[in-house]
């Protein structure tokens, strides 16, 4: 049986649930130079912390004022509102990527699915990272339930758990054939969030951002993107792994960037990998980093010298 007309008609019959759930592409024309909007974006959330505590009183209630930012920034549906900001507010610049030139695009609708109808988010720089509006989705709706699973367990390698599970199923790769590393991250990343605004040291050697007076919450400190932040945000670093029908698909439109990479080797570049790796080791990002450029082309190149080495030696 050929599976791939079924696909399509599932596909026919998901795609309105789907329409707003956005893929993003930090491949295309990552030499752009982008204003750095981390100061906006900090900007959004510490409005919203201050909107979500104003006015609460009485007997302290954490999941309370969880709830509270999340109504503020966050959204029950695909795309959350700080998200659809990013997309579109003024402050913000994004990168210049038509939709029918992203690293989706052109390929077989039964290969990207969702991610090949739906359209594309933004990308934008945030602590000079290049980050797609997905992400903040992900870091206040998947982080709050992140964190819900870990006040429940305690654990957050068990956290982690059904946050991998989600990626693989309707939030990643049952609907769009990819498994997002960069969202994982993006859960986590989330998850600590809602954990450092009650609490010391979550990030490193700051106090939590709320503190309880008497009946009222006091903002101590601001929110700022660059304690959360960071390469493995960033899918054409952290790449994403495809399942076997998007996967060739994928390769050969990487192999297409080849000469861009070459002339800005440095834009592909992970700072403190290693690091990167231990922060994250409990999360279950699959390993892709053959199709990362600064590999991909690598072999790209020992294969056009060899060839040519070949077709030398014949003449």
């Amino acid at each position: 049986m050929n599976k791939k007309p079924l696909l399509t008609c599932l596909l026919a019959l998901m795609l309105p649930s789907f329409v707003m759930a956005y893929e993003t592409d930090q491949v295309n024309n990552r030499q752009q130079q982008l204003l750095d909007a981390t100061s906006a974006m900090n900007k959004q959330v510490n409005l919203a912390i201050g909107a979500a505590i104003t006015g609460m009183r009485g007997e302290r209630n954490d999941m309370k004022v969880v709830n509270a930012v999340f109504h503020q920034v966050g959204s029950p549906h695909w795309v959350d509102k700080i998200e659809r900001w990013a997309m579109v507010s003024n402050d913000v610049e994004r990168l210049s990527t038509p939709a029918d030139q992203t690293i989706y695009s052109g390929h077989p609708v039964w290969a990207t699915r969702v991610a090949g109808v739906s359209g594309i988010g933004a990308t934008i720089t945030v602590d000079d990272t290049l980050v797609g509006s997905d992400k903040f989705g992900h870091f206040f709706s998947q982080g709050r339930k992140f964190y819900k699973r870990w006040l429940k367990s305690n654990d957050e390698r068990q956290a982690a758990k059904h946050s991998a599970y989600t990626e693989r199923a309707i939030f990643g790769q049952m609907t769009t054939g990819s498994y997002s590393n960069a969202d994982l991250v993006a859960n986590y990343e989330g998850y600590l969030f809602y954990r450092s605004l009650f609490e010391d040291n979550v990030v490193t050697n700051k106090p939590a951002i709320l503190v309880w007076k008497q009946d009222h919450w006091i903002m101590q400190r601001p929110f700022d993107w660059a304690d959360h932040v960071n390469d493995y945000w960033d899918e054409a670093l952290n790449v994403s792994y495809y399942d076997k029908l998007l996967y060739p698909y994928m390769k050969e439109r990487f192999l297409t960037f080849c000469d861009a990479y070459r002339s800005r080797p440095d834009l592909f570049e992970v700072e403190n990998e290693e690091l990167l790796k231990d922060r994250y080791h409990h999360l279950q990002l699959h390993d892709s980093s053959e199709l990362r450029l600064s590999n991909l082309c690598m072999y790209d190149t020992q294969a056009q010298t060899g060839n040519s080495g070949v077709a030398a030696r014949a003449n």
